[in-house]
């Protein structure tokens, strides 16, 4: 026989008046008169129209950590900045500092039957169901003033059915009173509500799916989902669209395959789980800012300029979660530190279904600038031409200029150090035996890289870096060909490169433009035509298109946050002295360099003169040189050496 459920007795309804601050401390209201109670224990006593007793009490209670200053604040019907001003006064001048002063107090008008009025209006409109903004602007007044008038009046919201006890544990055991009215559809959501409280209870928690049915009738009134998920019963609150004629930004749900083909939502699942019990769980944070993203709002801090009511019938809620909701709920996942497992497992999923996209592959490094207070490492900046504090993302596209992932570099590394680890992370997701072509620009230079790049079973593409002899224009050839659906044409030269003194042979494909620059591109596939090697090659326009569109549409440059991490204490940095030394060489090389050139041009002009150089002609060429050290190569012989100039110093 199945187990039988436990049988709930059925307790007394809670007197009249009564309300519950939390678990211990509640108070009651008769009339004039107020009793407060802590755990069934008479803690105050005293008349509703005794300010300074009702605030000696509130300040005992919190003193006495009783309860919180808001639990006190929301259920006195105070706010929590007058409850701090009441302390502050009891702090200064005792009891005396709370009784009011004689007089009418600042800001109160005058004509008691005329507000008298007023308030027995908006408790007659309050009776009938009507909010606060309607009544509002039937007065003439703001909305804050009808909810402080309220409050000074002492009413209250009328608690829900569902969440009284006494009617909880009537669901439970079905034996309705004729004193509670209750629908048989609410009986039916409580005793599921119950039926799950004895899952969680014995330790199902782990496996609570989100709601795939909404509680509510309304879809524009969700309460009972909120209070489900209050209770700890409900992971995730289902959709449910409301008809209307018109819904402003519904367009952006045409999104909605293309999500669900990108398997984000289980892969989530399956590395996040959960993040507990809530009304914006898992899924929907994940779609809510998807969408938002779409809607041109990349960060939450928009959201402030929009109505969260209009943007939640977009997901099918009666609210969008605002600012600080979704911010907490994103600082919950980044607790998890999983957002590379995360990112990985999206990736594995793409190249098997995307495989056939992967024989190229795009790197190139993107720096978000950084506008913080730390001190952060910096980066040079392309669009600025200037080196920021930043961090550098090095991102891997297919051919079409798709991401595959990205990694963040740490202390902004260069590409010829990163390009090992992030190839080693594509051979993972590839497989072992599976050859692909990494495509990159000059910033991953260095003919031993690209030795260790090919003995880890890659073929390489990029440009060549630094001075190229120039090949003569009658050496190159016109090649056609129609690629990816569309013509090319390009005056093109094919010639084996050798590097590291014959030990590293590559293939270099030059481009000659209509202008007379010459582009060589170096490659290690030989199986290529030139004309698909130079179309491969400067189809990397692709990747700085995708990296300008995300930066002006989605804003991928911004950071949700301006906190720091510590770095690896046992990072390897350059020497900061050897660095000094190294800018010294430069320096002097550059003066080394500017007294050849200046040599140079005094013995070309000599000799288009046709005229002997006298003594004078040399003594101002060398006083035009001005006083420099004289290098340790140059020659005994030379005109600037130290038998023939006496102005050097030795």
């Amino acid at each position: 026989m199945p187990p039988q459920q436990p049988q709930l007795l059925p307790f007394p309804p809670p007197p009249s008046g009564t309300v519950y601050v939390n678990d211990g401390v509640s108070f009651r209201t008769e009339e004039t008169q107020r009793v407060i109670s802590v755990h069934g224990v008479v803690f105050a006593h005293y008349s509703i129209e005794d300010r300074a007793a009702e605030a000696y009490a509130m300040i005992t209670l919190w003193e006495s950590e009783y309860a919180t200053q808001t639990q006190i604040a929301r259920s006195f019907g105070y706010s929590e900045r007058t409850l701090r001003r009441y302390q502050e006064r009891f702090a200064a001048d005792g009891i005396h500092g709370l009784v009011s002063q004689p007089g009418r107090p600042a800001g109160r008008r005058s004509g008691g039957a005329k507000h008298g009025g007023r308030d027995q209006t908006i408790l007659h409109l309050k009776a009938k169901g009507t909010s606060n903004r309607v009544i509002a602007g039937k007065l003439g007044l703001s909305e804050g003033a009808i909810r402080k008038r309220l409050l000074r009046l002492g009413w209250r919201p009328q608690p829900h059915p569902a969440a009284s006890g006494f009617l909880f544990a009537q669901a439970i055991t079905g034996d309705a009173s004729p004193t509670a009215e209750i629908s048989g559809s609410t009986i039916d959501i409580l005793k599921d509500a119950a039926a799950t409280a004895d899952q969680l209870r014995g330790g199902a928690n782990a496996g609570m799916e989100p709601a795939t049915v909404s509680r509510d009738p309304n879809p524009l009134d969700r309460s009972m989902d909120r209070l489900l998920a209050t209770m700890g019963l409900l992971e995730d609150a289902a959709p449910v669209f409301a008809p209307a004629e018109s819904l402003p930004r519904a367009g952006v749900l045409l999104a909605i395959p293309a999500l669900v083909a990108s398997d984000v939502l289980p892969v989530a699942r399956q590395i996040y789980g959960s993040i507990g019990p809530a009304f914006y769980g898992l899924r929907t944070t994940l779609v809510a800012y998807i969408l938002l993203a779409l809607l041109r709002i990349p960060r939450p801090e928009t959201l402030k300029e929009y109505a969260p009511a209009d943007l939640g019938r977009i997901v099918g809620l009666d609210r969008l979660p605002e600012v600080k909701t979704l911010r907490s709920k994103l600082a919950r996942l980044a607790s998890r530190k999983a957002s590379q497992e995360f990112g990985r497992e999206l990736a594995r999923r793409r190249i098997a279904e995307r495989g056939r996209m992967m024989g190229f592959l795009y790197i190139d490094g993107h720096v978000r600038a950084y506008h913080g207070k730390h001190t952060i490492p910096k980066a040079y900046v392309t669009r600025t031409r200037l080196a920021a504090p930043g961090t550098t993302d090095y991102w891997v596209n297919d051919k079409k200029g798709e991401p595959l992932f990205v990694v963040t570099a740490e202390a902004n590394a260069a590409m010829t150090r990163m390009l090992v680890p992030v190839l080693e992370e594509v051979r993972d997701l590839i497989g072992p035996r599976r050859h692909v072509t990494i495509v990159f620009d000059r910033g991953g230079w260095g003919p031993k890289l690209f030795q260790e790049l090919l003995a880890m079973g890659f073929d390489i593409m990029t440009y060549r870096k630094g001075r190229v002899r120039r090949i003569a224009e009658k050496r190159f050839v016109l090649r056609t060909a129609k690629l990816d659906g569309r013509p090319v044409k390009y005056l093109l030269h094919d010639q084996p490169v050798r590097f590291l003194r014959g030990k590293l042979r590559l293939r270099q494909v030059t481009r000659l433009t209509d202008d007379g620059k010459q582009t060589p591109i170096l490659t290690s596939r030989w199986d290529l035509r030139d004309i698909v090697v130079a179309y491969r090659m400067f189809e990397r326009w692709r990747q700085e298109n995708f990296f300008k569109y995300m930066r002006q549409e989605f804003l991928i440059d911004a950071l949700s946050e301006y906190e720091v991490e510590p770095d690896d204490p046992e990072r390897s940095v350059p020497n900061p002295a050897r660095k000094a030394v190294d800018k010294e060489l430069g320096k002097a090389r550059a003066r080394w360099n500017k007294l050849k050139q200046m040599y140079g041009d005094a013995r070309s002009i000599t000799s288009k003169a046709g005229l002997p150089r006298s003594v004078s002609s040399k003594r101002r060429t060398r006083k035009s040189i001005g006083k420099s050290r004289r290098p340790p190569s140059m020659s005994p012989n030379s005109p600037f050496s130290r038998n023939r100039c006496r102005c050097v110093c030795h």
